[in-house]
């Protein structure tokens, strides 16, 4: 109990005072400054791309790759990193609240812009494409972009349906990442940008309506070429390396990669703690990405323990039966094997493959897809807890049972199972906590958990700190309630062994 308070003292000590870092950051003013220095990206953009040209040279550059374009920022501002590479437009959104950091004037490369599809889609692509000459030549393409860009024109071209369309043809499926303002973002619980509005553009010329699904990054390219997606759009340029596995669109926008640097001129930062928290929760309702977030976290982990302990309990009695035995040979093998591989890969590969591999061609719901891995892998630890809880019960039990006229099933559920489960309930109850915690990897299929509600909020407001402390506090209470309601039953429990003594 001291020590958990010690952890609750350090982190509201941390939510007050932040984190200081010394700062020991290498200036740089040009291009010609990043040899030595550490750059941050983005992994999987061509700012990463592009930085792995300067890894491991003689000067000893070293590339740090974040999941997000606020990692890498909020790392540069705390002075671990000397720069960041980002494309243009989301680095000044990143820099226009943050008074510590600027863009140098020099572009660090140009690039264009385009839309992913599979390599399968040829008809897909074809539509696209035309779509893309059709909006250019009008100057719907134009319009849209200025709306987001320009101090003249911003907001002045929103893009709206044309009259009388309707979506006859189907759903385009778009997979984005929702952290490059202003290509792609959050705005009122919505994901907005230049980018959506062109694909709402290209989706009323084709009479398809327009499903967005928000994943990481690094996920799109699979995602599209696994047809999880039909599109991935994300500010994402044309490469040869990504034209190896996927095809692109004619390119509908130039941009260019740029350096953000901290200014040595730059005054502190001037918002009061109360500031902050408006502008992480309260603001545009940024505190409903954490109430989804943690609903999702719950049903998948509720669901998968569930679930999870009757996977454990056939495959804990199975493997008993066959030690004790030497029964149901062929079904104990099985369930080494599924102990093997589970127990032997991480769990995120896992989710990864059961949702781009296992239901690569078919359409379920996101939840399900978490909660079937969830309960799959669970299943693996609960049956190992099982099995110990069993193999602790004395053998005179099981000969007591049969003594009494009780065949071998009856005696494992009513005399076995019970003193087993009561053994282990504390195992299984720390199973039940880490599956709670381990869901915070549903970012990477574009399922929004209690961790990405925290990670959607750091890419709006581009402050890290607070969001992460406050996910890290329902984490911890959700844990505490749990250890207190388990206490309460293993103390009921050992109320009726008293009485039956």
């Amino acid at each position: 109990m001291k020590k958990k308070a010690t952890i609750l003292a350090c982190m509201l000590a941390a939510l007050f005072i932040g984190c200081g870092s010394a700062d020991n950051t290498k200036t740089i003013s040009s291009i010609d400054d990043l040899e030595g220095s550490k750059i941050g990206v983005q992994l999987g953009t061509t700012g990463d791309i592009y930085a792995s040209d300067y890894e491991g040279d003689e000067a000893g550059t070293t590339v740090e790759r974040y999941n997000k374009i606020t990692d890498a920022v909020q790392a540069l501002k705390q002075g671990k990193i000397d720069c960041v590479i980002a494309d243009e437009q989301p680095a000044i959104a990143s820099v226009e609240n943050e008074g510590s950091l600027v863009i140098l004037d020099e572009p660090f490369a140009l690039e264009e812009y385009a839309i992913c599809i599979a390599k399968d889609n040829d008809e897909l692509l074809e539509q696209v494409n035309g779509t893309i000459a059709e909006l250019q030549e009008e100057g719907t393409l134009d319009e849209i972009i200025s709306n987001y860009i320009g101090d003249d024109t911003k907001g002045k071209f929103p893009y709206e349906s044309p009259e009388g369309v309707t979506y006859d043809n189907g759903t385009i499926v778009v997979a984005t990442n929702a952290t490059f303002k202003p290509y792609e973002y959050y705005e009122n619980g919505e994901v907005v940008g230049i980018d959506m509005d062109i694909m709402h553009a290209i989706g009323d010329k084709l009479g398809m309506s327009i499903e967005i699904e928000d994943m990481e990054f690094d996920s799109i390219i699979n995602a599209v070429s696994s047809h999880k997606a039909d599109v991935g759009i994300a500010g994402m340029t044309m490469t040869e390396e990504r034209a190896k596995s996927i095809n692109f669109s004619t390119s509908y926008i130039t941009s260019k990669q740029v350096m953000i640097v901290k200014d040595a001129n730059a005054a502190a930062d001037g918002q009061t703690f109360t500031e902050k928290l408006y502008a992480n929760f309260v603001k545009d309702g940024r505190y409903q990405y954490l109430l989804t977030g943690l609903r999702n976290t719950l049903v998948i982990a509720l669901c998968a323990v569930i679930i999870g302990v009757l996977i454990g309990f056939f495959v804990a009695i199975i493997r008993v039966s066959y030690d004790k035995t030497g029964a149901h040979v062929i079904l104990n093998g099985i369930c080494k094997v599924y102990l093997t591989i589970i127990r032997g890969t991480p769990m995120m590969v896992q989710l990864l493959i059961i949702y781009y591999v296992v239901f690569k061609s078919v359409n379920v719901s996101k939840v399900l897809v978490a909660i079937i891995a969830f309960a799959i892998n669970s299943g693996a630890y609960v049956a190992e807890i099982m099995r110990g809880g069993i193999m602790s019960i004395d053998n005179g039990q099981m000969e007591a049972g049969r003594s009494l006229g009780l065949s071998h099933k009856q005696t494992m559920t009513a005399i076995i199972l019970p003193q087993a489960i009561k053994n282990v309930l504390p195992a299984l109850a720390n199973e039940f906590i880490m599956l709670i915690k381990e869901t915070s990897i549903c970012g990477y299929i574009g399922l929004t958990d209690l961790t990405r509600g925290g990670d959607i909020i750091r890419s709006q407001t581009y402050e890290a700190f607070i969001p992460l402390v406050a996910v890290a506090f329902v984490y911890l209470i959700i844990v505490e309630l749990l250890t207190v309601l388990v206490g309460k039953w293993e103390k009921s429990l050992r109320k009726t062994e008293r009485k039956a003594d």
